[in-house]
């Protein structure tokens, strides 16, 4: 097929193996793009013995991986035309070039799909990279009801059509290439794996990702879910309390405190956890049907504990409560709020 081939590659304080690198993906007859991170003085002489054969494009500060992705993909947008194909990688050096050229020829081979270059953590694998993997891996597999074995690779391939909704997506750092993942599977478009090598150098000292910051931005709608469901519990949990002293009616008690609960959690999950912009009336009538589904699960739980196993009312709240959690974030995330990227 005869396509152009660019690579993109966003940089922060790289050393001489990314020169190395952009060599070696020349000489395979691709086009590179690189983005200078807001690197410091000490970086610029990597990023002039590059300049020979790369184009460089710079932030003044250090923005992050997803703004030097949209930077790089902006740019590429404007600046190629005709048919192209485009693959990122990392400028650590964990991507090898024989990888970034099989994950870039299936991507021609299948416009409109975007491949990931897929690690299969065998063999020595920093334990930290191994556990986040598996925790980004299992989140997005509940959230999306898709399957994947690398959530967080960074070599990607894609036809240029692609382009203008890549730069739709937002996230101006590591959560971006987690949110793309997330809006391609929410809109039914085709992410294919090709299986590629597990290569860290120095135990990955070379990442620049930062555990806190970086997780939370991942993680953060999860979190800002859990904090909402916690303080909802909170009043659902005074209120069950409180009514259960004046009435004495375990299904009465739970049935007006969650109301009462339920009202103040969708206020909140709709308007800032997951930021939804969609109808009302469909995410309303929505949320009703599973606080329905959360209540009568909840009622029966409760029955079997306090009733049948003689736990104490209260612990059983608890027990019952804990068990709806995840059931409700994913149910939210995927059909009631089902998120912001509004890809075309």
């Amino acid at each position: 097929m005869n396509t152009q081939r660019v690579v993109l590659i966003p940089a922060y304080e790289p050393d001489d193996g990314l020169i190395r690198l952009v060599q070696e993906m020349r000489s395979c007859g691709m086009e590179v793009i690189l983005v200078d991170d807001g690197s410091s003085e000490d970086a610029q002489e990597v990023f002039r013995r590059a300049s020979d054969q790369a184009m460089i494009l710079r932030h003044t500060k250090n923005k992050g991986k997803g703004a030097s992705l949209r930077t790089g993909l902006d740019w590429i947008l404007h600046h190629f035309g005709g048919e192209y194909t485009v693959v990122t990688m990392d400028a650590d050096g964990q991507h090898l070039p024989k990888d970034a050229v099989r994950v870039l020829s299936q991507a021609e081979s299948e416009p409109g799909t975007l491949v990931l270059g897929s690690r299969r953590f065998q063999g020595k694998v920093p334990f930290k990279s191994r556990f986040g993997n598996s925790l980004t891996r299992t989140v997005f597999r509940l959230s999306t009801g898709v399957s994947l074995q690398d959530t967080q690779t960074g070599l990607r391939a894609f036809s240029s059509d692609l382009i203008p909704i890549l730069l739709s997506v937002r996230g101006d750092r590591y959560e971006y290439e987690m949110n793309v993942l997330t809006a391609f599977a929410k809109t039914g478009r085709r992410i294919r794996e090709v299986p590629i090598e597990t290569v860290y150098l120095n135990d990955n000292r070379s990442s620049h990702f930062h555990v806190i910051r970086d997780s939370f931005l991942i993680y953060k709608e999860l979190l800002k879910f859990s904090a909402a469901s916690f303080a909802s519990f909170l009043l659902d949990y005074g209120l069950y309390a409180l009514f259960m002293l004046f009435s004495h009616s375990l299904v009465l008690s739970n049935l007006l405190a969650r109301l009462i609960s339920a009202s103040f959690n969708y206020t909140i999950n709709r308007t800032i956890v997951f930021e939804d912009r969609g109808d009302i009336g469909r995410s309303l009538l929505s949320y009703f049907l599973l606080s329905v589904g959360i209540l009568a699960a909840g009622t029966l739980g409760l029955k079997l504990l306090v009733s049948v196993l003689s736990v104490h009312y209260l612990l059983a709240k608890i027990a019952v409560e804990m068990i709806l959690f995840f059931t409700s974030y994913f149910v939210q995330k995927r059909w009631i709020f089902p998120g912001k990227e509004a890809l075309s």
